[in-house]
């Protein structure tokens, strides 16, 4: 909110009601997906949960971009795409693998984590398609979603965890955070105004890489010898699928 704040000053959008709400809409899906995204962190770690929220959300995205945008006008864009979002999924796959018996109560947690990555996807999906629904433009949306992304983590926070406490230590330690996003947001949105969701979005998933890396680097989170070489092997082939979706343009 304080990025889109700063925005302002630079670009001052043609405001209308039709902007208005589709981003502050906009912005409320984000909440609700960036929160029990989340959610599915303290259930099953950032390492296995991103992966499996990637190829999830990869799969809503596109089917939008498909069916309801026609950004595949071509065979060719369907061989490539098609192709990609195999490679892509079965890297996720690969990195969401856990071998049988490895940890008590890691099946039940992972069941429980795949419903709230359901909830999750559901918003991510919508946060990224409402835009391109409405016709907005990049620049524009940031401050009626930037407002609509306050209020949802406000109103959606009570439901997974505690009153939030906007003014504590912890609150301001996560603007930078918030900053680095804040830029990816934009990026994004204007890239799926340029190159479409299913291209757009897809090439943008590519985070995944740095997110899983960090999850087994700077959390600590474990795996056995094969659960690794199967993660290694897995972010391998999403970045190849990456490679992959850039040819349908």
């Amino acid at each position: 909110m304080i990025f889109s704040i700063g925005v302002l000053f630079f670009h001052q959008p043609v405001w209308s009601w039709h902007l208005i709400l589709a981003s502050f809409v906009c912005g409320l899906a984000w909440a609700f997906g960036q929160i029990t995204q989340i959610e599915s962190f303290h259930i099953i770690g950032v390492s296995a949960a991103m992966p499996i929220s990637t190829g999830m959300q990869l799969i809503g995205v596109t089917l939008f971009g498909i069916f309801y945008f026609h950004e595949w006008t071509s065979t060719m864009d369907y061989v490539y795409g098609i192709s990609a979002l195999v490679v892509i999924i079965l890297g996720v796959f690969f990195t969401a693998y856990r071998e049988k018996g490895d940890d008590t109560g890691k099946q039940g947690a992972m069941q429980r984590g795949l419903f709230v990555l359901v909830l999750s996807t559901i918003g991510q999906v919508m946060y990224n398609v409402i835009p391109r629904m409405a016709d907005l433009n990049g620049w524009d949306v940031l401050f009626p979603q930037g407002i609509g992304m306050a209020v949802g983590a406000m109103v959606f926070s009570f439901f997974f965890d505690k009153k939030p406490e906007l003014f504590s230590k912890k609150s301001f330690q996560n603007i930078a955070a918030g900053a680095a996003f804040a830029i990816g947001n934009i990026g994004i949105l204007l890239s799926n105004k340029v190159n479409g969701v299913a291209l757009g979005f897809t090439l943008s998933q590519m985070n995944v890489i740095v997110n899983t890396l960090g999850g087994l680097i700077f959390l600590k989170e474990s795996r056995t010898s094969k659960e690794l070489k199967l993660t290694i092997g897995g972010l391998i082939l999403v970045a190849a699928g990456g490679i992959l979706i850039g040819l349908t343009k």
